[in-house]
């Protein structure tokens, strides 16, 4: 899975950009505790990272 795909999750359940910082994008939720930092953009992101980024989000 890729950056953009995971940016996408992250936006449809509400989370919105609030940072960019590098090549890193900061997404904060108005109701959920919290930050995520993505890395974009970024072909393949590693297996253990989008699972631990979709849990961290709530969405998994």
């Amino acid at each position: 899975m890729n950056s953009r795909q995971v940016i996408k999750q992250l936006e449809a359940d509400g989370w919105e950009l609030r940072n960019v910082k590098g090549s890193h994008h900061i997404f904060r939720h108005p109701t959920k505790p919290g930050h995520i930092s993505v890395p974009h953009p970024k072909q393949d992101l590693g297996v253990g990272l989008v699972p631990k980024l979709l849990k961290q989000a709530g969405l998994k």
